[in-house]
């Protein structure tokens, strides 16, 4: 697929500087830059996740505690 993208002088300016510090086709920059940024996302969403996970587990938790409590309240 070819794609095209239209850059202002300073993302311009950075794109051609990482390209020669990385002896990299602009095109391949590019790349890197977009896998990069998609990996992110998703460690991102997943970190958020496991968060989430985390604190139901820990409510799970402490609901089981309050009724095993009642449990043996003679109810």
């Amino acid at each position: 697929m070819t794609a095209t993208v239209r850059l202002d002088d300073i993302l311009t300016h950075k794109l051609e500087t990482l390209s020669t510090k990385l002896h990299k086709k602009k095109s391949d920059v590019i790349r890197d830059a977009i896998v990069f940024y998609a990996q992110n996302i998703e460690a991102t969403h997943k970190s958020k996740m496991l968060r989430a996970v985390e604190k139901v587990m820990q409510a799970d938790k402490r609901e089981h505690k309050t009724l095993e409590g009642t449990l043996y309240d003679g109810i």
